[in-house]
């Protein structure tokens, strides 16, 4: 197995120390390079709290977290997160510059990058995420996709090893979701960029290599796509899962185990 390149012990928080019940109870998990993993769960299992722990938005009461081998501390937090990087729901909360360059620079900008330096990762990043046309453009004046897309590549800017989405396809039409979702699956598979993907989205956890899952504060189960969707009934499962059991129910034949979009349309061409 690889080296693991996020590592979380034990980890326990609770928001009001009065209160006996702890928002995370023990999650402990692995995350090795190169992999998309995705955490889903209810409203208050714990997964978005988690995400920010993880960047040191938080401290949590006990419990350790590893990024690259390295412990996340006080002292460690700031050079921590040039290697893991996280995007939210609402790109608008995260928007300074009147440009799309200007935005991505920023964060480069306060530390102290040498200007040719700053310019090449900007338009490296702007180019990942496909939106060289809109290099000028204010960012509040782009389409929901495409905000996502400038929040995305600010944090890309900065070559992180750990790329974490907080619900970050919530806000976005069908349309903008699949064109988000391949441009992440492009750089995950190109760049090689760890992706840990919080998520109520079930096609998007769907697309992951693992899915967690976030139960009143715990990890309660983790495994591939078809190990989870087969387990845990109580998610809803992504379409092509779903299209599978309702054919099912209705009688029809169709194959007994758990099918991604992929293997369901190879089906129907049957």
């Amino acid at each position: 197995m690889q080296t693991p390149i996020v590592e979380v012990e034990d980890l326990t928080f609770r928001y009001d120390q009065r209160v006996q019940t702890e928002t995370l109870s023990d999650v402990s998990l692995k995350i090795c390079k190169g992999e998309w993993v995705a955490i889903v769960g209810q409203n208050g299992s714990g997964k978005s709290t988690l995400a920010k722990i993880l960047v040191g938005l938080l401290t949590p009461e006990s419990g350790q977290i590893k990024i690259a081998g390295n412990v996340l501390n006080e002292e460690t937090k700031w050079e921590i997160r040039r290697q893991i990087g996280m995007v939210f729901q609402n790109p608008d909360n995260q928007f300074i510059g009147t440009s799309v360059q200007d935005d991505i620079a920023f964060s480069l900008e306060n530390l102290n990058m040498p200007y040719n330096e700053m310019k090449s990762r900007v338009d490296q990043a702007i180019e990942m995420v496909g939106l060289t046309p809109f290099k000028f453009h204010d960012p509040s004046h782009l389409s929901g996709g495409q905000k996502q897309r400038v929040a995305i590549a600010g944090v890309l800017a900065l070559k992180p090893d750990v790329l974490v989405l907080d619900e970050a396809f919530v806000m976005l039409d069908p349309r903008s979701r699949r064109e988000l979702l391949q441009t992440l699956q492009e750089l995950n598979q190109k760049q090689d960029i760890t992706i840990l993907s919080i998520t109520h989205d079930m096609n998007e956890a769907a697309s992951a290599d693992r899915i967690f899952v976030m139960k009143k504060g715990k990890l309660v189960n983790s495994g591939s796509p078809k190990e989870v969707f087969s387990q845990e009934k109580e998610l809803e499962p992504p379409f092509a899962e779903k299209l599978r059991r309702t054919l099912s129910n209705r009688n029809i034949n169709v194959p007994e185990q758990y099918l991604t979009e992929e293997e369901m349309v190879r089906w129907l061409w049957k």
